[in-house]
C-alpha cells in the first residue's frame, strides 16, 4: 500500500521525475518523459504495480530524510539495532539515457539490506522479460528496456517476476545501484559512475540555486528556494515546458472520482509561472517557458487549447485505467486529460497577459508574435460572450464564468497597452471599446446586487476564489467596494478550517452540483489561499496576508513539497504532487509580501 501523499520525495533529471517514499520505495516513475507510461505505479495501487524498494532488512527507528543542500539529491537515514545506513537517491541531468541512481552508505556498524525491483511497463499492464547479461540484469518488453547495474558484493536473484538483492553494508562502505532506460532496439545502456554523477548533480543544483534573486525575508527564503527548485524539476528542459505536477491519478478526495492526469503544461499557469521565475531572477527558464508557449499556441486561434504536452503536443486523449485500483481505492484512474478539448476563454487572456509581462521585463515581441496576437484577438472578439467550461475545467454544462470574462477583459486591456508601448499596429480603438463593453458586462451580470460580490457565473449566487482576479489583474481598483466585499465573502464563505476552497462543492451547496458535473467534494485548493493573500495585500491588509501565508507554509511536507490540495479534517495533502500551481503561487506571494513589508 502506498504512503500518504506527503510521505513522498521528488527526484528528477529535468525530463522526468520519480517519487520516493519514506520506506525507501520508488513508487512512481515514468520513462523517458514525464508523460510517458510508467514503469513504477505502486502509487496507484500496490507493490504488484511496480516499485523499487531499497531499505534495511530489519525494522528500526523511523527514517530521517533531507535534501542535500539546495539540490534534488535525497538522503534517507535509518538506525537499526546493528548500525545505521544512508541511501542517497538522485537522477543526474541526462546525457544520453535517463538514470536513477541509489548509493547505499554505511554510517556505523553493519546493516543487512534488501532490495526489491518490480518493473511493470505501460502503467503496470506489461510484465517485462528479465534476463542476466554481463553480470547485470536487463528487463525488456515492447519498446522499453531497463538495465540494473549493482555495486560489488550485491547478490541478485529473480522470484515471482521481480528481482531481489541482499547484501550487508559496513561503516564507510558505499555501494551503488544504477537503473537506466533505453529504447529496446538500442544496445546496452552506457555504464555510469554513480559517485561522479553524484558530484556533478550536486554541483549543477547548487550552482543553479545560487542565482536566486535577493530581497526576500529570511524566514521565507527556504520555502521559496525549495519551491523554485521544485518548479525547475517540473520543467522539461529540452523545450522549457512546465508540467502541472509529476503525477497522475492522485485524488482530490480520498476514495472519490476527482483523479486527473497533471503531467501536461497548462496555459492558465503561464503568467504566474513567468512572474515567479522573473521575480526570482531565473530569466533563462522564464524565456524558455515563454518560447514554449509561443510554439505551442501557433496555429489557428480557434484551436487554442487549455493544455499541451511537454513538447507542445495537442492530442492528449483521456483513458480510464480500470486495471489499477487507484490511490487508497480512489478510482477511476485517468491518463490523458479530456479537458484538452474544452473551451476555456480565460486562456486567451493568459496568453496576452504573458506577452505583456514579458514585454515589461525586456522580452522583445517579434513581428510574427504580434501577428499571432492579432489573430487571437480577432477570434476572441467573436467569442468572448460565449459560455465556456472555465478555469476549473468543469464537466457540467458551459456557463458564463466571471473569471473567464475578466480574463477576456485582460486580453484586450493588455493588447491596448502593448500596442501603445511597442508602437505596433492594430485596431486599438476597437480593442478599447471591447474592453469597456466586457467590463460593463461583468459588472452588470457578474455581481450579486444584494451582496455586492462577484459570483462564480452570471445569474448564480455561488462564490468562486478565481474572482479574486478582479483585483489581481487590475480589473477594478483595490478600494472598490465590490472588490473588498468579494474578498471578505470568500474569506467567510469559502473558508475551510483556515484555508480556501476554490468553489462550493455539492457537500457544501447542492445547487453547485450541475456546475461542477462531479459527485463528491475536495480539499482546500492551496493556490487559492495564496491568491487570497495577494488580494489582502492589495486591499491594505498585509498583516492578515502574512498570517495566512505563514500558516500555509506549514502544510508542506518535511522536504518543502506541496501538493494541490489540503484535507483539513484528516490533516493531509491531497491531489497530484508536487503541484507547480501551488509552488508558483507561494513564490509570487512571498515576493509580494517582501515588497509590501519592505
Amino acid at each position: 500500500m502506498p504512503g500518504r501523499i506527503e510521505d513522498y520525495a521528488l527526484i528528477g533529471d529535468l525530463q522526468t521525475a520519480a517519487l520516493v517514499g519514506r520506506d525507501g520505495s520508488i513508487d512512481w516513475l515514468c520513462l523517458p518523459r514525464f508523460d510517458s507510461p510508467s514503469c513504477f505505479a505502486a502509487l496507484l495501487g500496490g507493490d504488484e504495480h511496480g516499485h523499487w524498494r531499497l531499505a534495511p532488512a530489519s525494522d528500526g527507528e523511523a527514517p530521517f530524510r533531507s535534501y542535500v543542500g539546495d539540490s534534488l539529491v535525497l538522503q534517507t537515514e535509518w538506525t537499526t539495532s546493528t548500525g545505521s545506513v544512508r541511501v542517497i537517491d538522485f537522477m543526474p541531468q541526462r546525457d544520453r539515457t535517463p538514470d536513477v541512481m541509489r548509493i547505499v552508505e554505511g554510517i556505523s556498524g553493519s546493516v543487512k539490506m534488501i532490495g526489491e525491483l518490480r518493473l511493470r511497463f505501460d502503467y503496470a499492464r506489461i510484465i517485462p522479460w528479465m534476463r542476466r547479461t554481463d553480470h547485470h540484469r536487463v528487463a525488456i518488453a515492447g519498446p522499453d528496456a531497463v538495465w540494473l547495474r549493482c555495486g560489488p558484493g550485491v547478490r541478485t536473484y529473480g522470484r515471482d517476476f521481480a528481482t531481489y538483492s541482499e547484501f550487508t553494508v559496513h561503516a564507510g562502505e558505499r555501494i551503488p545501484f544504477v537503473l537506466s532506460w533505453t529504447p529496446s532496439h538500442h544496445s546496452a545502456a552506457p555504464r555510469q559512475d554513480a559517485e561522479k554523477s553524484l558530484q556533478t548533480t550536486l554541483e549543477d543544483w547548487e550552482r543553479w540555486a545560487a542565482h536566486c534573486a535577493p530581497g526576500l525575508r529570511e524566514q521565507d527564503k527556504p520555502a521559496v528556494l525549495r519551491s523554485l527548485i521544485t518548479l525547475k524539476a517540473l520543467t522539461y528542459d529540452p523545450t522549457g515546458g512546465i508540467v502541472a505536477a509529476a503525477t497522475a491519478g492522485l485524488p482530490e478526495q480520498v476514495g472519490g472520482a476527482r483523479n486527473w492526469d497533471y503531467r501536461f503544461c497548462w496555459l492558465r499557469d503561464s503568467t504566474m509561472a513567468l512572474s515567479a521565475l522573473l521575480n526570482a531572477g531565473y530569466r533563462r527558464e522564464a524565456v524558455a517557458w515563454y518560447q514554449w508557449l509561443l510554439r505551442a499556441i501557433a496555429g489557428d486561434p480557434a484551436d487554442l487549447q487549455t493544455m499541451y504536452g511537454v513538447g507542445g503536443e495537442r492530442r492528449l486523449p483521456e483513458q480510464l485505467a480500470d486495471w489499477l485500483p487507484g490511490y487508497e481505492g480512489s478510482h477511476p484512474v485517468r491518463f490523458g486529460n479530456a479537458a484538452v478539448g474544452q473551451l476555456q476563454l480565460d486562456v486567451y487572456g493568459e496568453v496576452v497577459d504573458t506577452l505583456y509581462l514579458g514585454h515589461q521585463r525586456g522580452i522583445k515581441i517579434e513581428l510574427h508574435v504580434w501577428r499571432l496576437l492579432l489573430k487571437l484577438l480577432e477570434f476572441l472578439e467573436e467569442h468572448w460572450s460565449d459560455p465556456d467550461e472555465g478555469l476549473w475545467e468543469v464537466r457540467g454544462p458551459r456557463r458564463h464564468f466571471v473569471h473567464s470574462k475578466i480574463m477576456c477583459w485582460v486580453a484586450f486591456d493588455r493588447a491596448v497597452k502593448l500596442a501603445e508601448e511597442t508602437k505596433m499596429g492594430g485596431p486599438v480603438e476597437r480593442w478599447r471599446e471591447l474592453r469597456d463593453v466586457i467590463h460593463a458586462d461583468v459588472c452588470s451580470r457578474g455581481v450579486d446586487k444584494k451582496r455586492g460580490v462577484f459570483t462564480q457565473y452570471y445569474g448564480g449566487a455561488a462564490l468562486d476564489a478565481s474572482t479574486l482576479f478582479a483585483v489581481k489583474t487590475g480589473f477594478l481598483p483595490p478600494e472598490d467596494p465590490r472588490v473588498v466585499a468579494t474578498v471578505e465573502a470568500i474569506q467567510r464563505e469559502l473558508h475551510h478550517d483556515g484555508f480556501i476552497l476554490r468553489y462550493s462543492t455539492p457537500t457544501d451547496a447542492a445547487a453547485t452540483d450541475a456546475v461542477d458535473g462531479l459527485a463528491g467534494s475536495e480539499g482546500a485548493f492551496l493556490a487559492c489561499s495564496y491568491w487570497l493573500c495577494d488580494a489582502l495585500i492589495l486591499i491594505g491588509r498585509a498583516d492578515e496576508a502574512r498570517a495566512l501565508f505563514d500558516r500555509l507554509r506549514y502544510l508542506a511536507n518535511d522536504l518543502g513539497l506541496i501538493s494541490e490540495e489540503w484535507d483539513t479534517v484528516a490533516g493531509r495533502q491531497l491531489g497530484n504532487t508536487p503541484q507547480a500551481f501551488t509552488h508558483v503561487a507561494l513564490v509570487n506571494t512571498a515576493f509580494q509580501l517582501a515588497h509590501t513589508e519592505g
